[in-house]
Order: C-alpha cells, then structure tokens, then sequence
C-alpha cells in the first residue's frame, strides 16, 4: 500500500499539466533568485570605470624656493590616468549642472588657493590643503560612500606629493647645512688661534690689575680726609646763608609795610580833603532845606485847616442825600395808589422812572457817605502831617549845628593827615636801602654756601668714588683670574668645537638624496594585506545569504503548486499519507539545490574550499526550508504562508548575511539564534570561504534538527487528521 500512495502522488504529478508545468517552473526559481542576484552583485568595483564623476580645477598654483608649483593640475592628471572612475575634467559650473541633472554622481573640486597652501608649512599659521568633495547622495547612496573611499586614497596621495616636496627641500637643506659646517669648522680654527692670544693677554692684564688695585687703597685715604673738611665749611655756610636769608626777608616785609604806609598816608590826605569839601556842600545844603521846610510847614498847616472844613461839607452832603433817598422811597409809596388807576403802560413807565430814581438816590447816598469817611480820614492825616513837619525841623537844626563844627575842625584834620604822609614817604625811602644791602648780602652768602656745598658733595662723590675704585679694582683683579680661567677654557673650546664641526662636515657629506629618498619620507609606511579566508568578490561574499534566501522562496512556491495535505487517493495510514507527499518534496528540494550549486558554481564562476559539502550544505538547507514550509502551511494553510513569509523577513534581517550582527538593532539580535537561515549562512561561508568544517558540521547539524522537528510535527498533525478523517472508513472496510 506504502508503494501505491507514493506511486499515486508521482501519477497525478506528471499527469496533470497544471501541476507538472509550474512544479518545473518551481524548480528554478532558487537559481533565479540566488543566481540573478549574485550575477548583479558578483563584482560592482570592477565596472567603476563606467561611474562618472566631474572634477573641477580652479588651482591658480604658487611658487616655492624660486619652482612653481601647480598641484591641482598633476592631481587632475593622475586621477584622469588612474581610470579608477570615469572622471570628467569640467567647470564648476558645469558640474553643478550636471550633480542637478544628475549627469554625475560626484563632484571633485580643487580650490583656487591648493598650492598656495602647500607653501605655508613654514608660516606661522600654516593652512591645510582642502579638496570639496560633493557627493549627489540622492541620487545613490552607494555610490557617495564609494567615493568617500576613493577621496581617501585622493588625499593620500596629495599628502605623499606635498610631503616628497619638502622632503627634496630638506634635504637640499642638509647638503648646503653640510658645506656650512665645513666653513664654520675653518672659523672655529682661526677662533682657536684668536683665544690662544686672548689667553696670553688675559695673564698680562691680571698682573696689571693687581698693581692697580694697591694703589687705589693709599688714594682712598687722602680722600677721607678731604670729604671732612668740606663737610664742615659747607654746614657752616649753610648757617651763614640761613640768617642773611632771614634779615633780608624781613627788610623786605617791613619796606613793603612803610610802602603801604605811605599810599595810606596818601589815600587818607585826599580823603580828609574831600570830606571837608563834603561837608560844607552839606551844610549849605541844610541851610536849604530848613528854609523849604517853613515853607512846607505853613502848607500843611493850611491843607489841615481845609480838610477840616472839606470834612463837614461832606457830611452836610451826606445828610442831605440821604433825606433824598428816603423822599424818593415815601414819593414813591405815595404814588402807588395813583399808579394804579393809570393804563398798564403809562403804569409800567412810571414805576421804572421812580426805580431808576430811587437807585440813582440809593447810589448818591452811598458815595456821599464814602466821600464823607473820605474826607474824615484826610483831615486826620493832615493833622499828623503838621506834626511830624514840625518834627522834622527840629531834627535838621540840629543837625545844621553839628555840621558848623565839623566845617571847624576840618583844617586841623588835614594838616595832621599831611605831615603822617610825609613821615611814611622817608621811612619806605630808608627801609628800602635796607632790603637792596640784605639782599646783595643773601646772594653772597647763596653763592658761598653753594661753592662750599658743591664741594663737600663733590670730595663726597670722590671719596665714594676712591672706595668704589679700591673696591672694583680688588674685584677686578679676581675677575681678571676668572677671566684668564675663562679664556682657557674657551681655548679649550674652540678646539672641541673645530672637531665637532669637522665631523658634522663629513656626516652630512654622506647624505645623497634621491626620488627613493623623496619617497620614503613622503610615505615611510607600507600596508601588506595578509587575509585569512580570502574572499575575492562581493559574489563570493554574498553569496550564502542570497543561496539562503532563494531555496527558501522556493520552499513557499512549492506550497502554492503542489498541495501538501490533500491526498492523491484516500489515505490507509498517517504515515503512508505524510510519506507520499515528503517523496514529492524531497525530490523538489534536491532538484532546485542541485541546479542552484550548478549555476552558481559553473555559471558564475564561484571557488569553494570544499565543493563537496557545498553541495551537501545546499541540500541540507533546502529540506530544512521545505520542512517548516511544509509543517506551516499543513497545519495553518493560507496562515502559514503568510506566517513562513514573516519568519523570511526575520531571517534576512537577522541572519548576519550581510552586516555583522553586532551592526543590527541590539531588540533583532535575539532572533539570531532562533532561526534556520543564520545556520544555513554560517555553513555556507565555512564551505566557501573559511573551509572551518567543525563549524560546518555544527550548523549543519542544527539544520538538521528543525527538519527533525518539523517533520514530527508534521506526522503529528497528519496522525491526527487521519485519525479524524479516515480511521473508521478503514475500520469498517476491513
């Protein structure tokens, strides 16, 4: 029966076109996946050359030690010679056109000051040679991180040319430094005969300063002597000076007081002078003024007498308005009871006539009554005019009298003031005498205690001078044993510094630069790749990630074609039924690894360490996507489809087929472990590239648990829908 069922699935296999024509399609399609994507990805470096990329030259070059130099344009030929892109020498503006229209995916651009650059090594703020490089990243990224690459190895070797131009410098340097030494070695000869004599003359003049220095002690002595003698004639003028200064300043204050004296004298003579003068002006002036003040006198008396009778006419006045007033008022109160009986018009008339009236009357009254206080208060005034005119009178008589005797004693006055400003005149004339001697005998002492000071200071300053002198030559005359030691030494010297010299000479001699010398010091440092487990191309190293990833996209296209429940006919066992339908998928798995290895292999050109558990690795891998394709889809249908598509995009981003997994999101690096693909990767690689078996055996043997474990899962879920379905059909046939 075992052979029947599988023979069956087999029959409708080849039997039905539907069936058997995408089944075949199926077969190829992890090649197609695995292969199409390693055929675009085998070798990208390799096709750089079709990448175009613009450079743009605007150096303006510089000159260095008397060379110009032009660095942009020997960077733009290398790089037109390197063919490592297709770079395009173009304008700036042309370049930013074309990164616009994206003609380029890079824009090289050299800067008008590059070699001006290159010559500030030696400034005192020396500048960095700047390359901009702009990368059209929208445009593909790829191809910008590319050629950040690329500007590296640019950079490196603009700094290799740059550094090589010193280099050639420096070392010129050396050689010139080297014919420098041989003439400083001459100079340090002829130095050597010139200390010999400045040795010889260093002990004569020790000799001479000794001498010197026993004869400035006798010399101090007589100074000592000197400085004191000065110094008392000078203290002693300095007195003298002291009191004549003192006689001449107050001769002088007292010829200045007599002078004032006199201008006082003086001033107080024509002031008496004008006082008497003023005097008598004053007293005929009052003589004056007693005569007006009769005359005002009989005036008030008069204006009094007036004022007195003004008054009682005002008051006559007053009385008379006011009876007046007070007829208008009866008239008016008389009137009424006519007014009554007359027309309204003659009646109004009236009554305002006697209105006005008895206003004008009211008014008359009150000014007549005002004119009276008025004239009241006059007559009161006037009165105490009179008497303070009076006063006034007595007052000035006797002042006239008081000025009758001034006008007498006036002549005796200034008399009195005239012989004082003669006194004062011949007391300034001899006090002035006085202050012209004190004052010829304040210079004479001035000049005596100066000469006397200069020379106390002077046999100071020569006594000092004597002990500095007996001191310094003391010093002098060690220094010189100094000196002399010195100069020895220095002999010495000369002859170190002559060798020295001579050999620095013949050591720089030896040096003989060349363009290998220029090299070494531009770039003394060399890189030798030594790999382990070469990987030649972006194929070879993608190349367990897309085999991967093709077997199990084709594990789910397998799902879709052929049915991986249904049963050809009835089932007679669970495991009769799972084993028809594993005979079909171990066949698939088998056929889609196999042509997958063989295009890959042959097609592409792939190189593995071990080809034959390359092969294995494959089919391991594509029964073990098929089992859990097969377990998925059985249990859960449609839903394990769409469950197996999401462990897929778990394991491309998991796996570590392309960045390292320590590179991915840390919460993803958990899945790694969990699924199938990461195995399948790492056995890949060690096939292809490392040729670890251990570690292949290991992943492999991984790989095969799932399909362990799917499988059994798998004949759990077929023992139970037989056992469901079909158990008591089988019963009861039997």
């Amino acid at each position: 029966m075992k052979k029947t069922m599988t023979f069956a699935e087999w029959r409708q296999l080849l039997r039905s076109r539907k069936m058997l024509v995408p089944m075949l399609a199926i077969l190829f399609i992890p090649v197609l996946y695995a292969g199409m994507f390693l055929w675009a990805f085998w070798d990208p470096y390799a096709q750089l050359d079709s990448l175009p990329v613009a450079v743009v030259n605007m150096d303006e070059g510089a000159e260095l030690e008397g060379e110009q130099l032009a660095l942009g344009n020997e960077l733009v030929d290398k790089l037109l010679e390197s063919k490592d892109f297709d770079f395009q020498k173009v304008s700036k503006e042309q370049a930013e056109k074309g990164l616009k229209n994206q003609d380029y995916y890079i824009a090289i651009e050299i800067p008008d000051n590059f070699s001006a650059h290159a010559t500030s090594l030696l400034d005192e703020n020396p500048e960095k040679l700047t390359i901009l490089y702009k990368p059209n990243e929208g445009y593909n990224f790829l191809s910008a991180q590319i050629g950040e690459t690329a500007m590296e190895k640019i950079r490196a070797e603009v700094n290799k040319n740059v550094t090589a131009t010193y280099a050639e410098q420096l070392f010129d340097s050396i050689t010139k430094m080297g014919d420098g030494f041989g003439d400083a070695a001459e100079g340090a000869g002829k130095l050597y005969d010139g200390t010999n004599e400045l040795a010889n003359g260093a002990d004569d003049l020790k000799g001479y300063l000794e001498t010197l220095a026993s004869s400035t002690v006798t010399l101090k002595e007589g100074t000592d002597s000197l400085a004191k003698g000065a110094d008392k004639a000078a203290k002693g003028a300095n007195d003298l000076n002291k009191g004549i200064g003192t006689l001449a300043s107050g001769a002088a204050e007292l010829h200045q007081g007599a002078q004032k004296a006199t201008a006082g004298a003086t001033d107080l003579q024509t002031g008496i002078a004008n006082y008497t003068a003023a005097v008598n002006q004053l007293k005929s002036s009052y003589a004056q003024i007693g005569q007006k003040e009769v005359e005002f006198g009989s005036a008030v008396g008069t204006l009094h007498e007036k004022s007195g009778a003004l008054q009682g006419a005002a008051s006559k006045l007053t009385d008379g308005a006011q009876n007046v007033n007070a007829g208008i008022s009866n008239l008016s109160e008389q009137l009424a009871p006519i007014l009554a009986t007359l027309p309204e018009e003659q009646q109004s008339g009236l009554k305002a006539a006697l209105s006005q009236l008895q206003q004008g009357s009211a008014e008359v009254a009150g000014g007549m009554k005002e004119l009276s206080s008025g004239t009241a208060a006059l007559h009161e005034g006037a009165a105490q005019l009179n008497g303070a005119a009076g006063q006034l009178r007595d007052g000035h008589a006797q002042a006239l009298a008081g000025l009758n005797k001034l006008s007498e004693s006036s002549p005796q006055l200034t008399g009195g003031a005239k012989a004082l400003a003669d006194g004062n005149t011949a007391l300034s004339t001899g006090l002035a005498q006085l202050s012209k001697g004190a004052n010829d005998a304040k210079a004479g002492a001035g000049s005596l205690a100066s000469g006397l000071n200069e020379l106390s200071s002077g046999s100071g300053t020569l006594n000092e001078g004597t002990g500095t002198l007996a001191s310094k030559s003391k010093e002098l005359a060690d220094g010189s044993s100094k000196l002399t030691d010195g100069v020895h030494e220095l002999k010495d010297g000369t002859q170190t510094l002559q060798d020295k010299l001579a050999e620095a000479n013949e050591t720089a001699g030896k040096v003989h630069a060349n363009d290998s010398t220029y090299d070494m010091a531009a770039a003394p440092v060399d890189v030798d790749k030594e790999g382990i487990n070469h990987v030649p191309n972006y194929g070879t190293g993608f190349a367990p990630y897309f085999l991967s990833l093709g077997l199990f996209v084709g594990a789910l296209l397998v799902s879709i074609v052929f049915p991986l429940v249904e049963p050809a006919i009835r089932p007679t066992g669970a495991f009769r039924w799972m084993a028809s339908k594993v005979s079909v998928l171990a066949v698939v798995g088998l056929i889609q690894a196999l042509v997958a290895v063989a295009v890959i292999k042959w097609g592409l050109g792939l190189e593995t360490e071990n080809f034959g558990l390359f092969v294995l690795t494959a089919i391991i891998t594509s029964y073990t996507f098929i089992a859990i394709v097969q377990m998925l889809v059985s249990i859960f249908s449609d839903a394990g489809r769409f469950i197996a598509i999401l462990v897929l995009i778990l394991q491309l981003t998991t796996s570590a087929g392309t960045f390292p997994l320590e590179l991915i999101p840390e919460p993803l690096q958990v899945f790694n472990t969990l699924l199938p693909m990461t195995y399948s990767v790492q056995a890949f690689k060690a096939a292809i590239s490392t040729g670890d078996i251990a570690h292949l055996w290991a992943s492999n043997g991984v790989l095969l648990g799932f399909i362990v474990v799917c499988l059994l899962i798998t004949f759990g879920y077929f023992a139970l829908v037989f056992h469901k379905r079909y158990s008591k059909e089988t019963t009861v046939e039997a």
